[in-house]
């Protein structure tokens, strides 16, 4: 009896978690909260009893392009920076 309310309660986190990622307007939240549903997709893949999938989805799917993706946005963010703490104009 308490199977199916896990899935359930699965299926409905990993679409809400799918959708917060895609709406979120703070790159790194958003990052992470990619990261969090490829490790939830990977556990339905484990009740799904495809535990290969789910080991390919973690390491890949959150493991691999997470961290591509954080890189990413760390390297994103280091050239911005200098941009926008650019020293104020002198005028004289």
């Amino acid at each position: 009896m308490m199977l199916p309310i896990f899935d359930w309660i699965l299926l409905l986190v990993i679409l809400v978690l799918a959708w917060r990622a895609l709406n979120d307007r703070d790159l790194f939240r958003a990052v992470i909260k990619f990261i969090a549903l490829g490790l939830l997709i990977a556990v339905a893949w484990v009740r799904l009893r495809a535990p290969d999938v789910a080991l390919a989805e973690a390491a890949v799917g959150s493991g691999l392009t997470g961290a591509l993706i954080l890189s990413a946005l760390v390297r994103m963010r280091r050239r911005e920076q200098p941009a926008t703490q650019a020293p104020p104009k002198e005028t004289r």
